[in-house]
């Protein structure tokens, strides 16, 4: 999937001319912590409400405070699996999508990403879920397969994880069948 189907035409933008006021009321709106800022098609950085709440004067210009340092952004070329993995770093609601010029092509809501991920890993679909533990050395997702397919189980999906504190690994599966 190409991560501009995901943008969401919901996400407003902040021109340098607004006002810090003005900004707080457009993420009241939308409910949103973040907004980005954009000179005409320039991703110029992300504003974040609680730097908003502490701006002494937000009643100036958000371009005559420099807010423009925090710069988060996915590129247009990426997967929304790198969108995931900033919103989830920096704690965004809202990823900018960005071209290699850094033109601001649009922005993409946490929830848009977490509807993504449900819908592409299969959680939506009913069906079982298998919890493996293992050493990492005895994994092979074909053997794990090939197990499944001779009991007539589909494997939808599978997740790989590590265990903290342990040497082992946690394979989640997805399954077609219910009854186990």
């Amino acid at each position: 999937m190409l991560i501009e189907q995901l943008i969401s035409p919901e996400v407003p933008t902040l021109a340098p001319t607004d006002t810090g006021n003005r900004a707080l009321s457009l993420m009241e709106e939308s409910h949103l912590a973040q907004l980005p800022l954009v000179r005409g098609i320039e991703y110029m950085g992300l504003i974040q409400e609680n730097v908003l709440l502490d701006w002494d004067t937000p009643e100036r210009a958000l371009d005559s405070a420099g807010f423009a340092q925090y710069r988060p952004a996915v590129s247009v070329a990426a997967h929304p699996y790198d969108a995931m993995r900033i919103a989830t770093e920096q704690h965004l609601n809202v990823v900018p999508v960005i071209d290699e010029s850094s033109r601001y092509i649009g922005s993409i809501t946490r929830d848009d990403l977490l509807k993504f991920v449900t819908e592409n890993s299969s959680l939506d679909r009913p069906g079982g879920i298998l919890i493996l533990e293992l050493e990492p050395r005895q994994y092979s997702l074909s053997e794990i397969a090939r197990i499944c397919e001779n009991e007539d189980v589909t494997i939808i999906s599978s997740q790989l994880s590590t265990i903290t504190d342990t040497d082992k690994v946690q394979v989640t599966l997805k399954t077609n069948r219910t009854n186990l």
